[in-house]
């Protein structure tokens, strides 16, 4: 299948996977705990995203040359990603929460004024999604993992 020869697109998916990956030894060394959601979570050090988008940017770049336009496609595109990782994702994340702490403490008054402990756990409201963004130190890890990523797979693949 042609897809498959899609060296960029190849080191891409494959840089999404690797990051999303690495995040479960990387937390298991800070936390001393094994969480295996993290390999499906958004989130987290480094960014997969970054690493996307600078593994299929890199790829672009060695397939294509620097003065391509398609590298400069690729290189906008990567910047725009990696910004909204750090800003408005990141942002949403703070906010979401400032809304878990204030339902937290209505849910602590609800609990003292009524009998909040005798409902099922389905009645309870899921906790809103606080590990949306990323951190700027992430967004650059993940970018020098696209690009260590990259690099290789060409080394190895051509």
């Amino acid at each position: 299948m042609e897809i498959f020869s899609n060296l960029p697109l190849m080191a891409g998916l494959f840089a999404i996977l690797f990051a999303q990956f690495i995040k479960i030894p990387i937390q298991y060394i800070v936390t001393r705990e094994v969480e295996w959601k993290l390999f499906a979570s958004t989130g987290g050090m480094p960014s997969s995203h970054s690493a996307a988008v600078t593994a299929l940017t890199t790829g672009v770049a060695i397939e294509h040359g620097l003065d391509s336009t398609l590298f400069a496609v690729s290189a906008m595109f990567a910047v725009i990603t990696m910004y909204d990782a750090t800003g408005v994702r990141f942002q949403a994340g703070q906010q979401a929460l400032t809304i878990n702490k204030l339902r937290n403490d209505f849910n602590l008054f609800v609990t003292e004024t009524k009998t909040w402990q005798q409902k099922k756990e389905e009645e309870k409201i899921e906790e809103l999604k606080t590990l949306l963004g990323h951190k700027p130190s992430e967004v650059f890890m993940g970018a020098i993992t696209g690009i260590i990523i990259a690099f290789v797979f060409y080394a190895v693949l051509i």
